[in-house]
């Protein structure tokens, strides 16, 4: 490979061996723009038979980046990750509240984690609806609990925490809920996903929401 390929020439030259590779994988272009820069981020051809994407999801997630929504993730890592140039197209605020000192000294207080009161915080913020989770269970559970106790009807959850406690559960809690309240989702089945992952597809459907609207 040459050293002298652009940014640009690599990303594309990724994308011609992933779907060479993956072969016949089922899934339509906008969705497949989506699980292919999944696999792109990690290098993971797994996300290709693990991915669930509800059918209202793209859709939603490119109406709430016209209508300004909010974006919340639940680290810093995948706050970092997202393309602020392509979001500040649509004047979507982005916030992670995870290190906020008023989080960190609540969740000392009532003995519970970061991740829940930060997600509290989110929630309780008027505007956001997009909510991007790439690592912890417990954010994603909260969310869900707010969805079923406290009327919160997000207009889209990327539900993709990554570990071995509570991971895998939180996702097929996410299935369950979101598809009983009917809240658009993308997730994935088992224990893989990552911050670098939630924030690739979060990226993934900024570039659709783009060329939707492009004159």
């Amino acid at each position: 490979m040459s050293v002298h390929l652009k940014p640009e020439e690599i990303e594309a030259e990724s994308f011609r061996i992933i779907d060479s590779e993956a072969g016949e994988h089922g899934w339509p272009g906008d969705s497949w723009q989506i699980v292919r820069r999944m696999i792109h981020t990690s290098a993971d051809f797994d996300y290709a038979r693990t991915v669930v994407i509800s059918a209202t999801a793209i859709d939603a997630a490119c109406e709430a980046f016209k209508a300004g929504r909010g974006v919340v993730t639940d680290t810093n890592m995948a706050l970092a990750g997202i393309n602020k140039m392509n979001l500040a197209k649509f004047g979507a605020p982005l916030a992670c509240h995870v290190a906020d000192a008023a989080v960190a000294a609540e969740a000392k207080e009532r003995g519970g984690t970061r991740s829940i009161m930060a997600m509290r915080k989110a929630t309780a913020t008027a505007g956001n609806g997009i909510f991007v989770i790439g690592n912890a269970p417990t954010a994603l559970f909260e969310l869900l609990r707010q969805v079923r106790e406290e009327g919160l009807r997000p207009d889209l959850i990327v539900g993709l925490p990554v570990g071995f406690v509570g991971a895998a559960e939180s996702k097929e809690e996410l299935l369950t809920v979101a598809t009983q309240y009917g809240i658009p989702f993308i997730t994935n089945r088992g224990r893989k996903g990552g911050s670098n992952v939630a924030a690739a597809v979060l990226n993934a459907l900024l570039i659709l929401a783009a060329e939707r609207t492009a004159p």
